[in-house]
């Protein structure tokens, strides 16, 4: 099962992990959109929806680690 990644092209700090996740895992579905409907989040920090479960980060660098971590429980389930 491939995970999906959103991010909102209106969120800052999205830049840097949109192109680490695309260079380090190329075969995973990463889209930017025009709304990923987490507004209130997306105004005031760095957010992800992986799965359709919102992920939220103090900056970029929080955003990247979460959302690796997500893809690694996804990817090796227990």
């Amino acid at each position: 099962m491939t995970i999906k990644i959103r991010f909102c092209e209106h969120n800052k700090g999205k830049g840097r992990v949109v192109r680490r996740l695309e260079e380090e895992f190329p075969d995973l579905n990463i889209k930017v959109k025009s709304c990923v409907k987490q507004c209130g989040c997306c105004r005031e920090q760095p957010v992800a929806v992986v799965d359709k479960k919102k992920v939220t980060g103090k900056d970029g660098d929080d955003l990247y680690s979460k959302v690796l971590e997500m893809i690694r429980q996804n990817s090796h389930p227990a």
